[in-house]
């Protein structure tokens, strides 16, 4: 009964917690998502140029 007890409090006392992060994780993603902007802003570009720039000429 009292390694039962003993166990169930040692799992549920506070962990330590390594406050480094995932840096490597948020670095990956931080690239990824700024290559999908170039990305994106490569191909559609100049369409969305060209929206942008007939819904001003509209407001007029």
């Amino acid at each position: 009964m009292n390694a039962t007890l003993l166990a169930l409090m040692a799992w549920l006392a506070p962990r330590e917690r390594d406050e480094r992060g995932d840096v490597p994780g948020w670095v990956m993603i931080t690239v990824m998502t700024a290559g999908l902007v170039v990305g994106i802003t490569a191909i559609a570009g100049p369409a969305l140029q060209d929206m942008v720039s007939s819904a001003l000429a509209k407001v007029k």
